[in-house]
């Protein structure tokens, strides 16, 4: 069990420390081709920060570990709101100026609604899987034509501010891209082995491991963007990060893992994990739009974020004792 552990530990570390390096190297290399800042932004740092939560989900898709698969997904897109954009709220206000964030949350909304819809019969078939990848497919399509019609969003001025912080040379930024990647995978099977002997050792069911344990450490990349951005007041970026890892969750990691191999979804991924979920994501709506104000997450705003996702921690760490 000690050596479990300590391959969990490991493998959280090197997957946190290259998926940092496979960003840098990827936004850095997209810009020296002439990608603008927008579309790094939206595309290159959103896929980057999300490739833990794809490859740690596909390794347990091939090695039949569904309920990591599925809990991690899930499990990340409760952490990224409740966790990282409470935190990062309550460091420094969160203000949406970005019109292409704002047209961002309903589409969440409408494909967390999607996920729900699925999940509803206690299974995800390729069928579901191949409507997510295609739906995924059809939203980077949308992205990428907003990026180049408009290429000097609210977002795409603070990715270019911050990618002109400390530029790389090409060769660096490839080689750190590849260098990240390959450590990305091996600390993503390193994750999966040492979680599911938890598990079993533990007796817990491996859903829990992986809404918990695998969800908030595959986000830790999602938190260091996040909480380095609301620091240096680049508020879309911080956001924009939070939504499009989210969809990305949503969308490519569990339609990926369910074409690798469809599995059965258990009850409670329907009346707690996508409710808590579903929750969480209407109540940017309020926040984003705000009413009479400009959106913004505020840090009473923050902190109930922050707290809401103790409370749903809390609600596993119990139902896993009991």
């Amino acid at each position: 069990m000690s050596i479990s552990i300590t391959v969990i530990i490991v493998g959280l570390v090197l997957l946190v420390w290259s998926a940092d390096r496979f960003v840098q190297g990827a936004s850095s290399t997209a810009r020296h081709f002439g990608l603008s800042p927008l579309l790094i932004g939206m595309v290159i740092v959103g896929f980057g920060t999300s490739a833990p939560e794809m490859l740690v989900s596909v390794m347990a898709a091939i090695e039949k570990n569904p309920g990591i698969a599925i809990g991690n997904a899930y499990g990340s897109n409760i952490t990224n709101i409740g966790l990282i954009l409470g935190v990062s709220a309550m460091i420094s206000p969160l203000a949406f100026h970005s019109g292409i964030i704002r047209k961002e949350l309903p589409i969440l909304a409408l494909v967390t609604g999607l996920a729900a819809l699925q999940v509803w019969d206690g299974m995800l078939s390729r069928l579901d899987a191949g409507v997510l990848v295609v739906a995924f497919v059809a939203l980077m399509g949308w992205t990428i034509r907003k990026g180049l019609r408009r290429p000097m969003d609210k977002l795409g001025e603070e990715m270019q501010q911050h990618l002109s912080v400390d530029p790389q040379p090409l060769k660096k930024s490839i080689l750190w891209m590849v260098v990240g990647l390959v450590i990305l995978v091996a600390s993503s099977r390193m994750l999966v082995w040492g979680a599911v002997n938890v598990a079993r050792g533990f007796g817990v069911d491996d859903l829990i491991i992986g809404l918990t344990i695998v969800a908030v450490g595959t986000s830790m990349p999602e938190l260091a963007s996040s909480v380095m951005a609301a620091r240096r007041n680049e508020h879309d970026i911080a956001l924009g990060n939070i939504l499009g890892s989210n969809l990305f969750n949503t969308l490519a990691v569990v339609g990926i893992a369910g074409s690798i191999r469809p599995f059965s979804v258990p009850p409670e991924v329907f009346t707690r994990d996508i409710l808590v979920m579903g929750i969480l994501t209407l109540s940017l709506f309020g926040m984003g739009y705000g009413v009479k104000r400009q959106g913004r997450i505020n840090r009473l705003e923050g902190a109930t974020l922050f707290l809401a996702f103790g409370a749903y921690t809390g609600w596993l760490v119990v139902n896993a004792a009991s």
